[in-house]
């Protein structure tokens, strides 16, 4: 296992975790916005109004991209152990 093959599996384990990450971390940012803009106009300052709906909107973006997510990490898995037998030759 030479230095290269070391750097280009952090490399891809740190994309696939953004890739992974990004459809629930938008999701999160987008709705905080939304509910900071409608607590800003309206000025109720209530800390589960923030969280509850952030909660209920990861759910649902879960639901939808849960599947997606589940496959990209077993094919990188699936990967990493199909390295194995190369790791030491």
């Amino acid at each position: 296992m030479d230095t290269a093959m070391v750097v280009d599996l952090a490399r891809q384990a740190l994309w696939i975790t953004m890739i992974v990450s990004a459809p629930l971390l938008g999701v999160a940012l987008a709705v905080g916005l939304f509910i900071g803009i409608i607590q800003a106009a309206t000025s109720i300052n209530e800390m589960t109004l923030s969280f509850i709906p952030k909660l209920i909107a990861l759910g649902v973006a879960l639901l939808i991209f849960g599947s997606w997510q589940l496959v990209t990490l077993v094919e990188f898995t699936r990967s990493i152990f199909l390295r194995i037998p190369a790791l030491f030759n």
